[in-house]
Protein backbone atom coordinates (compact mmCIF):
# COMPACT_ATOMS: atom_id res chain seq x y z
CA UNK A 1 0.00 0.00 0.00
CA UNK A 2 1.40 3.74 -1.01
CA UNK A 3 0.40 6.92 -0.32
CA UNK A 4 1.13 10.04 -2.80
CA UNK A 5 1.07 13.65 -1.55
CA UNK A 6 0.12 15.60 -4.66
CA UNK A 7 -1.03 19.13 -2.54
CA UNK A 8 -1.14 21.08 0.78
CA UNK A 9 2.40 20.33 0.72
CA UNK A 10 4.58 22.82 2.86
CA UNK A 11 1.62 25.40 1.46
CA UNK A 12 -2.00 25.67 2.12
CA UNK A 13 -3.63 24.91 -0.71
CA UNK A 14 -4.20 22.11 -3.45
CA UNK A 15 -5.02 19.25 -1.37
CA UNK A 16 -4.60 15.99 -3.33
CA UNK A 17 -4.00 12.46 -1.58
CA UNK A 18 -3.44 9.60 -3.94
CA UNK A 19 -3.98 5.91 -1.98
CA UNK A 20 -2.51 3.29 -4.20
CA UNK A 21 -3.83 -0.30 -3.27
CA UNK A 22 -2.67 -2.87 -5.08
CA UNK A 23 -4.46 -2.05 -8.46
CA UNK A 24 -6.76 -0.05 -7.19
CA UNK A 25 -6.23 3.93 -6.77
CA UNK A 26 -8.21 6.38 -5.03
CA UNK A 27 -7.43 10.53 -4.64
CA UNK A 28 -8.87 12.24 -1.25
CA UNK A 29 -9.47 15.40 -2.54
CA UNK A 30 -8.49 17.27 -5.69
CA UNK A 31 -8.57 20.87 -4.92
CA UNK A 32 -7.05 24.15 -7.00
CA UNK A 33 -3.74 25.65 -5.87
CA UNK A 34 -3.75 29.44 -5.05
CA UNK A 35 -0.71 31.13 -3.61
CA UNK A 36 2.12 32.60 -6.15
CA UNK A 37 2.11 32.03 -9.74
CA UNK A 38 4.86 29.51 -9.54
CA UNK A 39 2.45 27.54 -7.33
CA UNK A 40 -0.85 28.78 -9.09
CA UNK A 41 0.83 27.04 -12.75
CA UNK A 42 0.19 23.92 -10.62
CA UNK A 43 -3.21 23.94 -12.22
CA UNK A 44 -2.51 23.99 -15.54
CA UNK A 45 0.20 21.43 -16.05
CA UNK A 46 -0.97 17.42 -16.35
CA UNK A 47 -1.59 15.57 -12.88
CA UNK A 48 1.29 13.46 -11.76
CA UNK A 49 -0.71 10.72 -12.17
CA UNK A 50 -3.11 9.37 -14.93
CA UNK A 51 -6.54 10.59 -14.56
CA UNK A 52 -8.24 7.64 -16.31
CA UNK A 53 -6.42 5.47 -13.93
CA UNK A 54 -8.71 6.77 -10.76
CA UNK A 55 -11.05 4.42 -9.99
CA UNK A 56 -12.47 6.55 -6.99
CA UNK A 57 -12.72 9.97 -4.74
CA UNK A 58 -13.31 10.96 -1.60
CA UNK A 59 -14.12 14.64 -0.88
CA UNK A 60 -13.68 16.64 2.13
CA UNK A 61 -15.05 18.97 1.97
CA UNK A 62 -16.33 21.52 -1.05
CA UNK A 63 -13.59 24.58 -0.31
CA UNK A 64 -12.25 25.09 -4.20
CA UNK A 65 -8.83 24.05 -2.45
CA UNK A 66 -9.91 20.91 -1.98
CA UNK A 67 -12.46 20.53 -4.77
CA UNK A 68 -11.37 22.91 -7.59
CA UNK A 69 -9.88 20.32 -9.89
CA UNK A 70 -12.14 17.79 -9.86
CA UNK A 71 -13.95 18.96 -13.23
CA UNK A 72 -10.01 18.77 -14.63
CA UNK A 73 -10.14 15.62 -13.34
CA UNK A 74 -13.36 14.68 -15.63
CA UNK A 75 -12.02 16.42 -18.69
CA UNK A 76 -8.90 14.28 -18.61
CA UNK A 77 -10.73 11.20 -18.08
CA UNK A 78 -11.60 10.01 -14.63
CA UNK A 79 -14.69 8.70 -14.78
CA UNK A 80 -15.45 7.17 -11.57
CA UNK A 81 -17.48 8.14 -8.48
CA UNK A 82 -17.01 10.96 -6.00
CA UNK A 83 -18.15 10.04 -3.30
CA UNK A 84 -18.88 13.54 -0.38
CA UNK A 85 -22.13 14.66 2.40
CA UNK A 86 -25.26 15.55 0.96
CA UNK A 87 -24.07 19.37 1.84
CA UNK A 88 -20.92 18.93 -0.14
CA UNK A 89 -22.58 17.60 -3.16
CA UNK A 90 -25.06 20.51 -2.82
CA UNK A 91 -22.33 23.09 -2.57
CA UNK A 92 -19.91 21.87 -5.46
CA UNK A 93 -23.28 22.10 -7.68
CA UNK A 94 -22.87 25.82 -7.35
CA UNK A 95 -19.64 25.91 -6.64
CA UNK A 96 -17.53 23.76 -9.18
CA UNK A 97 -19.65 25.79 -12.22
CA UNK A 98 -18.93 29.20 -10.79
CA UNK A 99 -15.15 28.29 -10.21
CA UNK A 100 -15.61 27.05 -14.30
CA UNK A 101 -16.90 30.73 -15.06
CA UNK A 102 -13.75 32.29 -13.33
CA UNK A 103 -11.67 30.19 -15.29
CA UNK A 104 -13.31 31.14 -18.39
CA UNK A 105 -13.46 35.26 -17.91
CA UNK A 106 -9.65 35.36 -16.74
CA UNK A 107 -8.70 33.23 -19.59
CA UNK A 108 -10.46 35.93 -22.21
CA UNK A 109 -8.65 38.56 -20.17
CA UNK A 110 -5.54 37.09 -20.47
CA UNK A 111 -5.85 36.05 -24.43
CA UNK A 112 -6.41 39.83 -24.92
CA UNK A 113 -3.27 41.20 -23.14
CA UNK A 114 -1.39 38.14 -24.41
CA UNK A 115 -2.47 38.72 -28.23
CA UNK A 116 -1.24 42.75 -27.62
CA UNK A 117 1.88 41.61 -26.27
CA UNK A 118 2.28 39.04 -29.28
CA UNK A 119 2.29 36.34 -26.83
CA UNK A 120 0.70 32.62 -27.56
CA UNK A 121 -3.31 32.13 -26.41
CA UNK A 122 -4.16 29.59 -23.45
CA UNK A 123 -7.05 27.73 -22.31
CA UNK A 124 -9.04 27.54 -19.56
CA UNK A 125 -8.54 25.02 -16.76
CA UNK A 126 -12.04 23.54 -17.42
CA UNK A 127 -15.05 25.34 -18.46
CA UNK A 128 -18.84 26.14 -16.84
CA UNK A 129 -19.55 22.94 -19.24
CA UNK A 130 -16.83 20.73 -17.73
CA UNK A 131 -18.11 21.37 -14.03
CA UNK A 132 -21.51 20.67 -14.77
CA UNK A 133 -20.25 17.43 -16.24
CA UNK A 134 -18.19 16.13 -13.81
CA UNK A 135 -21.59 16.80 -11.25
CA UNK A 136 -22.82 13.81 -12.43
CA UNK A 137 -19.87 12.10 -10.74
CA UNK A 138 -21.20 12.39 -7.19
CA UNK A 139 -22.59 10.53 -4.80
CA UNK A 140 -23.66 11.68 -1.40
CA UNK A 141 -23.10 10.25 2.08
CA UNK A 142 -23.97 9.94 5.67
CA UNK A 143 -21.54 11.32 8.55
CA UNK A 144 -21.07 7.88 10.88
CA UNK A 145 -21.59 5.09 7.71
CA UNK A 146 -19.36 3.24 6.21
CA UNK A 147 -19.24 3.55 2.85
CA UNK A 148 -17.82 0.73 0.20
CA UNK A 149 -15.19 2.91 -2.34
CA UNK A 150 -13.63 0.16 -3.90
CA UNK A 151 -13.38 -3.43 -3.51
CA UNK A 152 -10.32 -2.97 -0.70
CA UNK A 153 -11.07 0.31 -0.07
CA UNK A 154 -14.04 2.06 2.60
CA UNK A 155 -14.55 5.04 4.34
CA UNK A 156 -16.62 6.54 6.95
CA UNK A 157 -17.15 10.72 7.57
CA UNK A 158 -16.58 12.41 10.33
CA UNK A 159 -17.89 16.28 10.74
CA UNK A 160 -14.97 18.51 10.55
CA UNK A 161 -16.38 21.41 12.42
CA UNK A 162 -14.84 23.45 9.58
CA UNK A 163 -18.03 24.31 7.19
CA UNK A 164 -21.07 23.38 5.86
CA UNK A 165 -20.75 19.42 5.04
CA UNK A 166 -17.08 19.33 5.99
CA UNK A 167 -15.45 16.16 7.10
CA UNK A 168 -12.75 14.21 8.27
CA UNK A 169 -12.45 11.19 6.26
CA UNK A 170 -11.45 7.32 8.20
CA UNK A 171 -10.57 5.25 5.61
CA UNK A 172 -10.00 1.37 5.85
CA UNK A 173 -7.52 -0.44 2.73
CA UNK A 174 -7.92 -4.35 3.35
CA UNK A 175 -4.84 -6.27 1.72
CA UNK A 176 -5.02 -10.39 2.91
CA UNK A 177 -1.65 -10.75 1.67
CA UNK A 178 0.12 -7.59 4.40
CA UNK A 179 0.62 -7.35 8.24
CA UNK A 180 -1.41 -5.88 9.17
CA UNK A 181 -4.59 -6.93 7.22
CA UNK A 182 -6.19 -3.84 7.55
CA UNK A 183 -4.93 -0.39 7.44
CA UNK A 184 -6.81 2.73 8.69
CA UNK A 185 -5.94 5.66 8.13
CA UNK A 186 -7.46 9.20 9.05
CA UNK A 187 -7.55 12.75 6.34
CA UNK A 188 -8.53 15.07 9.12
CA UNK A 189 -9.23 17.63 5.62
CA UNK A 190 -9.68 20.86 7.27
CA UNK A 191 -10.29 20.99 11.25
CA UNK A 192 -13.18 23.80 12.45
CA UNK A 193 -12.15 26.13 15.87
CA UNK A 194 -13.79 25.57 19.08
CA UNK A 195 -16.18 28.22 18.98
CA UNK A 196 -17.52 28.80 15.33
CA UNK A 197 -20.44 30.51 14.58
CA UNK A 198 -22.33 28.12 12.61
CA UNK A 199 -20.70 24.83 13.21
CA UNK A 200 -20.61 22.48 16.01
CA UNK A 201 -17.28 21.45 17.50
CA UNK A 202 -15.74 18.94 15.11
CA UNK A 203 -15.30 14.73 15.57
CA UNK A 204 -13.20 12.12 14.45
CA UNK A 205 -12.44 7.95 15.27
CA UNK A 206 -10.13 6.82 17.46
CA UNK A 207 -7.06 4.29 17.46
CA UNK A 208 -5.93 5.26 14.15
CA UNK A 209 -2.64 3.97 12.07
CA UNK A 210 -1.71 7.06 10.29
CA UNK A 211 -2.62 10.53 10.41
CA UNK A 212 -2.57 12.84 7.93
CA UNK A 213 -3.55 16.53 9.15
CA UNK A 214 -3.74 19.83 8.13
CA UNK A 215 -2.02 22.19 10.40
CA UNK A 216 -2.86 25.86 8.87
CA UNK A 217 -2.73 27.14 12.15
CA UNK A 218 -0.16 25.24 13.63
CA UNK A 219 2.27 28.10 15.19
CA UNK A 220 -0.47 30.32 16.27
CA UNK A 221 -2.25 30.60 20.05
CA UNK A 222 -5.60 32.49 19.56
CA UNK A 223 -7.19 33.45 22.51
CA UNK A 224 -10.19 31.99 23.12
CA UNK A 225 -13.39 34.21 21.93
CA UNK A 226 -17.01 34.42 23.01
CA UNK A 227 -19.74 35.75 20.39
CA UNK A 228 -19.76 39.18 22.39
CA UNK A 229 -16.85 39.59 22.38
CA UNK A 230 -15.92 38.67 18.73
CA UNK A 231 -18.98 41.25 17.94
CA UNK A 232 -17.46 43.89 20.04
CA UNK A 233 -14.21 43.66 17.45
CA UNK A 234 -16.36 43.52 14.49
CA UNK A 235 -18.41 46.32 15.58
CA UNK A 236 -14.98 48.27 16.56
CA UNK A 237 -13.89 47.59 12.86
CA UNK A 238 -16.86 48.88 11.36
CA UNK A 239 -17.39 51.84 13.79
CA UNK A 240 -13.66 53.33 12.81
CA UNK A 241 -14.35 52.46 9.15
CA UNK A 242 -17.72 54.36 8.96
CA UNK A 243 -15.70 57.56 10.54
CA UNK A 244 -13.34 57.62 7.23
CA UNK A 245 -17.11 58.00 5.32
CA UNK A 246 -16.25 55.90 2.18
CA UNK A 247 -16.73 52.26 1.66
CA UNK A 248 -16.04 49.15 4.36
CA UNK A 249 -14.50 46.53 1.84
CA UNK A 250 -14.39 42.53 3.61
CA UNK A 251 -12.46 39.76 1.06
CA UNK A 252 -13.99 36.56 1.95
CA UNK A 253 -15.30 33.62 0.96
CA UNK A 254 -18.28 33.39 -0.93
CA UNK A 255 -19.48 30.75 1.27
CA UNK A 256 -20.01 30.01 4.93
CA UNK A 257 -17.50 33.01 5.43
CA UNK A 258 -19.84 35.59 4.35
CA UNK A 259 -22.68 34.13 6.22
CA UNK A 260 -21.04 34.42 9.35
CA UNK A 261 -20.25 38.21 8.86
CA UNK A 262 -23.67 38.93 7.61
CA UNK A 263 -25.39 37.43 11.24
CA UNK A 264 -22.64 39.32 13.22
CA UNK A 265 -23.42 42.69 11.23
CA UNK A 266 -26.88 42.10 11.22
CA UNK A 267 -27.27 41.15 14.24
CA UNK A 268 -25.55 44.51 15.59
CA UNK A 269 -27.29 46.60 13.62
CA UNK A 270 -30.88 45.23 15.50
CA UNK A 271 -29.17 45.22 18.64
CA UNK A 272 -28.74 49.62 17.95
CA UNK A 273 -25.29 48.83 18.59
CA UNK A 274 -24.15 49.34 15.01
CA UNK A 275 -26.03 52.28 12.59
CA UNK A 276 -28.11 51.54 9.59
CA UNK A 277 -26.63 50.75 6.94
CA UNK A 278 -26.21 49.11 3.04
CA UNK A 279 -24.37 45.72 3.24
CA UNK A 280 -23.53 44.82 -0.74
CA UNK A 281 -23.24 40.63 -0.97
CA UNK A 282 -21.07 41.04 -4.44
CA UNK A 283 -20.55 37.72 -4.99
CA UNK A 284 -22.74 36.00 -7.27
CA UNK A 285 -21.67 32.51 -5.36
CA UNK A 286 -22.85 33.64 -2.32
CA UNK A 287 -26.10 34.52 -3.83
CA UNK A 288 -26.94 31.31 -5.07
CA UNK A 289 -25.48 30.02 -2.11
CA UNK A 290 -28.06 31.03 -0.52
CA UNK A 291 -30.75 28.57 -1.91
CA UNK A 292 -28.35 25.49 0.00
CA UNK A 293 -28.17 27.31 3.38
CA UNK A 294 -31.70 27.90 3.58
CA UNK A 295 -31.73 24.37 2.03
CA UNK A 296 -29.51 22.56 5.04
CA UNK A 297 -30.54 25.55 7.86
CA UNK A 298 -31.44 22.95 10.31
CA UNK A 299 -27.83 21.35 9.87
CA UNK A 300 -26.38 25.04 11.68
CA UNK A 301 -25.96 25.38 15.21
CA UNK A 302 -27.77 29.29 14.60
CA UNK A 303 -29.54 28.40 11.10
CA UNK A 304 -32.28 30.39 12.16
CA UNK A 305 -29.92 33.94 12.84
CA UNK A 306 -28.70 33.19 9.48
CA UNK A 307 -31.90 33.25 8.17
CA UNK A 308 -32.46 36.01 9.36
CA UNK A 309 -29.81 37.84 8.59
CA UNK A 310 -29.87 36.68 4.97
CA UNK A 311 -33.31 37.92 4.64
CA UNK A 312 -32.62 41.49 6.27
CA UNK A 313 -33.95 44.51 4.34
CA UNK A 314 -30.19 46.38 5.55
CA UNK A 315 -29.08 43.30 3.16
CA UNK A 316 -28.71 43.48 -0.85
CA UNK A 317 -27.58 40.72 -2.94
CA UNK A 318 -25.82 41.75 -6.39
CA UNK A 319 -25.93 39.47 -9.07
CA UNK A 320 -25.40 40.87 -12.17
CA UNK A 321 -21.83 42.88 -13.76
CA UNK A 322 -24.27 45.72 -14.07
CA UNK A 323 -25.21 45.65 -10.36
CA UNK A 324 -22.13 45.25 -9.19
CA UNK A 325 -20.54 48.30 -11.03
CA UNK A 326 -23.15 50.59 -9.91
CA UNK A 327 -21.98 49.96 -6.29
CA UNK A 328 -18.96 51.98 -7.46
CA UNK A 329 -21.38 54.78 -7.71
CA UNK A 330 -22.65 55.21 -4.54
CA UNK A 331 -21.55 57.54 -1.95
CA UNK A 332 -21.24 57.91 1.82
CA UNK A 333 -20.52 54.93 4.24
CA UNK A 334 -21.08 51.40 2.88
CA UNK A 335 -20.09 47.92 3.30
CA UNK A 336 -19.20 45.39 0.57
CA UNK A 337 -18.24 41.59 1.25
CA UNK A 338 -16.87 40.35 -2.05
CA UNK A 339 -14.89 37.07 -3.13
CA UNK A 340 -12.43 36.19 -3.04
CA UNK A 341 -10.77 36.05 0.46
CA UNK A 342 -7.18 36.07 -0.67
CA UNK A 343 -8.27 38.32 -3.19
CA UNK A 344 -6.97 36.36 -5.98
CA UNK A 345 -9.74 37.02 -8.30
CA UNK A 346 -13.38 37.80 -8.17
CA UNK A 347 -15.22 40.85 -8.17
CA UNK A 348 -13.23 42.53 -5.12
CA UNK A 349 -10.37 43.01 -7.13
CA UNK A 350 -12.60 45.89 -9.20
CA UNK A 351 -13.55 47.08 -5.44
CA UNK A 352 -10.02 47.38 -4.46
CA UNK A 353 -8.97 48.76 -7.66
CA UNK A 354 -11.40 51.63 -6.28
CA UNK A 355 -10.59 52.19 -3.08
CA UNK A 356 -6.92 50.75 -2.42
CA UNK A 357 -5.79 54.51 -3.79
CA UNK A 358 -8.49 56.40 -1.73
CA UNK A 359 -7.53 57.70 2.33
CA UNK A 360 -11.57 57.39 2.96
CA UNK A 361 -11.43 53.77 2.27
CA UNK A 362 -10.87 50.50 4.56
CA UNK A 363 -9.90 47.60 3.60
CA UNK A 364 -10.88 44.54 6.48
CA UNK A 365 -8.94 41.12 6.13
CA UNK A 366 -10.92 38.16 7.79
CA UNK A 367 -9.38 35.06 6.53
CA UNK A 368 -5.97 33.61 5.93
CA UNK A 369 -3.79 35.02 3.14
CA UNK A 370 -1.39 32.60 1.79
CA UNK A 371 1.87 33.66 0.88
CA UNK A 372 2.06 35.36 -2.72
CA UNK A 373 -1.38 36.46 -2.69
CA UNK A 374 -3.07 40.07 -3.12
CA UNK A 375 -4.64 39.65 0.07
CA UNK A 376 -1.19 39.12 1.91
CA UNK A 377 1.23 41.77 0.02
CA UNK A 378 -1.61 43.91 2.00
CA UNK A 379 -1.30 42.19 5.01
CA UNK A 380 2.05 43.11 5.13
CA UNK A 381 2.10 46.28 4.76
CA UNK A 382 2.69 47.11 0.90
CA UNK A 383 2.54 50.75 0.42
CA UNK A 384 2.01 50.50 -3.86
CA UNK A 385 0.48 47.15 -5.39
CA UNK A 386 0.40 45.93 -9.06
CA UNK A 387 -3.08 44.70 -10.05
CA UNK A 388 -5.00 43.89 -12.76
CA UNK A 389 -2.43 46.24 -15.07
CA UNK A 390 -2.07 49.04 -13.07
CA UNK A 391 0.16 50.33 -10.07
CA UNK A 392 -1.83 51.57 -7.27
CA UNK A 393 -0.96 53.49 -4.33
CA UNK A 394 -2.46 51.74 -1.24
CA UNK A 395 -3.78 55.18 0.95
CA UNK A 396 -7.04 53.33 2.70
CA UNK A 397 -6.65 51.65 6.08
CA UNK A 398 -5.58 48.00 5.56
CA UNK A 399 -7.02 45.99 8.82
CA UNK A 400 -6.72 42.84 9.64
CA UNK A 401 -9.16 40.82 12.18
CA UNK A 402 -8.73 36.75 12.99
CA UNK A 403 -11.92 35.92 14.56
CA UNK A 404 -13.77 34.57 12.04
CA UNK A 405 -11.30 31.62 10.85
CA UNK A 406 -12.71 28.27 9.93
CA UNK A 407 -9.20 26.38 11.19
CA UNK A 408 -8.22 25.34 14.48
CA UNK A 409 -5.39 27.19 16.18
CA UNK A 410 -2.34 25.32 17.42
CA UNK A 411 -3.43 24.29 21.40
CA UNK A 412 -6.74 22.60 19.33
CA UNK A 413 -4.88 21.57 16.78
CA UNK A 414 -2.83 19.17 19.44
CA UNK A 415 -6.08 18.85 21.60
CA UNK A 416 -7.90 16.86 18.64
CA UNK A 417 -4.90 14.98 17.57
CA UNK A 418 -4.29 13.55 21.32
CA UNK A 419 -8.33 13.28 21.17
CA UNK A 420 -7.34 10.42 18.47
CA UNK A 421 -6.06 8.30 21.22
CA UNK A 422 -2.86 5.59 20.24
CA UNK A 423 -1.56 6.17 16.64
CA UNK A 424 0.03 3.44 15.63
CA UNK A 425 2.43 4.58 12.71
CA UNK A 426 3.13 8.42 11.62
CA UNK A 427 1.56 11.93 11.48
CA UNK A 428 1.80 13.62 8.38
CA UNK A 429 1.76 17.62 8.80
CA UNK A 430 -0.10 18.93 5.68
CA UNK A 431 -1.82 22.37 4.34
CA UNK A 432 0.14 24.70 5.95
CA UNK A 433 3.31 27.16 5.47
CA UNK A 434 6.77 26.39 6.71
CA UNK A 435 6.36 28.10 10.12
CA UNK A 436 3.53 26.27 10.78
CA UNK A 437 4.89 22.77 10.24
CA UNK A 438 7.80 23.27 12.19
CA UNK A 439 6.19 24.69 15.15
CA UNK A 440 3.47 21.91 15.43
CA UNK A 441 5.99 19.24 14.45
CA UNK A 442 7.91 20.58 17.63
CA UNK A 443 4.82 20.56 19.64
CA UNK A 444 4.24 16.99 18.31
CA UNK A 445 7.07 15.98 19.62
CA UNK A 446 6.92 16.78 22.98
CA UNK A 447 3.54 15.68 23.34
CA UNK A 448 3.75 12.20 21.73
CA UNK A 449 7.46 11.80 21.44
CA UNK A 450 6.85 7.85 20.27
CA UNK A 451 4.95 8.99 17.36
CA UNK A 452 7.15 10.00 14.32
CA UNK A 453 6.27 13.33 12.69
CA UNK A 454 6.79 13.48 8.57
CA UNK A 455 6.09 16.84 6.93
CA UNK A 456 5.94 15.77 2.93
CA UNK A 457 7.68 17.32 -0.08
CA UNK A 458 5.24 17.75 -2.70
CA UNK A 459 4.95 14.34 -4.75
CA UNK A 460 6.81 12.39 -1.93
CA UNK A 461 5.22 9.01 -1.89
CA UNK A 462 5.47 6.45 1.23
CA UNK A 463 4.69 2.33 1.95
CA UNK A 464 3.00 1.83 4.49
CA UNK A 465 3.72 -1.34 5.94
CA UNK A 466 3.60 -2.95 9.11
CA UNK A 467 2.51 0.10 10.88
CA UNK A 468 5.47 1.77 9.33
CA UNK A 469 5.64 4.71 6.73
CA UNK A 470 8.97 4.53 4.54
CA UNK A 471 9.27 6.93 1.83
CA UNK A 472 9.82 5.32 -1.06
CA UNK A 473 10.95 6.57 -4.91
CA UNK A 474 8.46 8.31 -6.74
CA UNK A 475 8.13 7.22 -10.47
CA UNK A 476 7.40 11.04 -11.53
CA UNK A 477 10.18 13.82 -10.54
CA UNK A 478 8.89 16.20 -8.22
CA UNK A 479 7.10 19.04 -9.74
CA UNK A 480 7.92 21.80 -7.47
CA UNK A 481 10.85 21.76 -4.88
CA UNK A 482 10.01 22.60 -1.33
CA UNK A 483 11.63 26.41 -1.37
CA UNK A 484 9.06 26.85 -4.22
CA UNK A 485 6.20 26.26 -2.07
CA UNK A 486 4.75 28.06 0.29
CA UNK A 487 6.31 31.21 -0.52
CA UNK A 488 6.80 34.70 -2.77
CA UNK A 489 8.09 34.03 -5.89
CA UNK A 490 9.85 35.50 -8.72
CA UNK A 491 6.66 37.05 -9.87
CA UNK A 492 6.16 38.81 -6.72
CA UNK A 493 9.99 39.77 -6.66
CA UNK A 494 9.58 40.70 -10.50
CA UNK A 495 6.36 43.40 -9.34
CA UNK A 496 8.10 45.23 -6.07
CA UNK A 497 10.94 45.66 -8.39
CA UNK A 498 8.98 47.49 -11.02
CA UNK A 499 6.94 49.23 -7.75
CA UNK A 500 10.14 50.24 -6.97
CA UNK A 501 12.19 51.16 -9.73
CA UNK A 502 9.09 53.49 -10.85
CA UNK A 503 9.01 55.51 -7.10
CA UNK A 504 12.50 55.62 -7.01
CA UNK A 505 13.28 57.29 -10.60
CA UNK A 506 9.74 59.37 -9.97
CA UNK A 507 11.82 60.63 -7.11
CA UNK A 508 14.58 61.98 -8.89
CA UNK A 509 14.86 65.78 -8.69
CA UNK A 510 14.63 66.43 -12.83
CA UNK A 511 14.67 64.76 -15.90
CA UNK A 512 18.11 64.37 -16.14
CA UNK A 513 18.32 62.70 -13.61
CA UNK A 514 16.14 60.23 -14.33
CA UNK A 515 17.57 59.63 -17.26
CA UNK A 516 20.72 58.98 -16.10
CA UNK A 517 19.19 56.22 -13.88
CA UNK A 518 17.55 54.37 -16.51
CA UNK A 519 20.97 54.42 -18.42
CA UNK A 520 22.43 52.90 -15.81
CA UNK A 521 19.42 50.47 -15.18
CA UNK A 522 19.66 49.57 -19.03
CA UNK A 523 23.55 48.89 -19.43
CA UNK A 524 23.06 46.39 -15.80
CA UNK A 525 20.51 44.75 -18.53
CA UNK A 526 22.51 44.74 -21.51
CA UNK A 527 25.77 43.13 -19.19
CA UNK A 528 23.40 40.67 -17.87
CA UNK A 529 22.29 39.08 -20.99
Amino acid sequence: MRLHFHGACRAVTGSCFLIEAGDQKVLVDCGMVQGSKTERELNYRDFPFSADSIDAMILTHAHIDHSGLVPKLTKHGFTGPVYATAATVDLCSIMLPDSGHIQEMEVQQLNRRNAQRGRKEVEAIYTVDDATASLGQFHAVSYGEWVSITDQVRARYWNAGHLLGSSSVEVEVTDPSATPEITRLLFSGDIGPDYKLLEDEPEAPTEIDHLICETTYGDTDRQEITEDARRKILLAEITAAQHRKGALLIPSFAVERTQELLVDIVALIESGALASCPIFIDSPLATRASAVFAKHASEYKNGDALMRAMNSHYVRFTETTEQSKAISKIGGFHIIISASGMCEAGRIRHHLKDWLWRTDGTILLVGYQANGTLGRVLQDGAHRVRMMGSEIEVKAHISIMDVYSGHADAPELLRWIKQRGTIKGSIFLVHGEEEAFEAMAATLAKAMPNVPVVIPDLDDVFDLADGHALQTKSDTPARLMPEQLGRIDWNNDLSKLVLDLNEAIGNLPDANSRAKMIRRLRRTLEDAS
